[in-house]
């Protein structure tokens, strides 16, 4: 007695599958604003934009703020120390110019 092996293929995941693959590839952008008025006056204006994309696509945009961010990049620790003393090393010199006889 033989038995029929059926495969199956599932087609709506390859093809969201696609579909997330082009969006990150190419990007997509979804902007928004909100603004509510009280009689004629503006009390609140909320500006919503909304970027998805890949890594690599966000860096060839010029958008990679999340190196920066102390709550998301380790090596952001280390560039706002960096910062920190060099501020402090620019205060000193400027100081000691404005000390120094003309």
């Amino acid at each position: 007695m033989s038995q029929s092996r059926q495969v199956v293929h599932s087609t709506e995941s390859s093809g969201l599958a696609d579909i997330l693959e082009r969006v990150l590839d190419k990007g997509i952008v979804i902007a928004g604003d909100i603004k509510i008025y009280l009689a004629g006056t503006e009390l609140l204006d909320i500006k919503i934009r909304l970027l998805i994309a890949s890594v690599d696509k966000a860096k060839e945009m010029g958008i990679d703020w999340w190196q920066s961010d102390p709550a998301l990049s380790s090596h952001a620790n280390v560039l706002q120390e960096e910062n920190r003393l060099l501020h402090e090393r620019l205060d000193r010199m400027e100081a000691r110019l404005a000390a120094a006889p003309a």
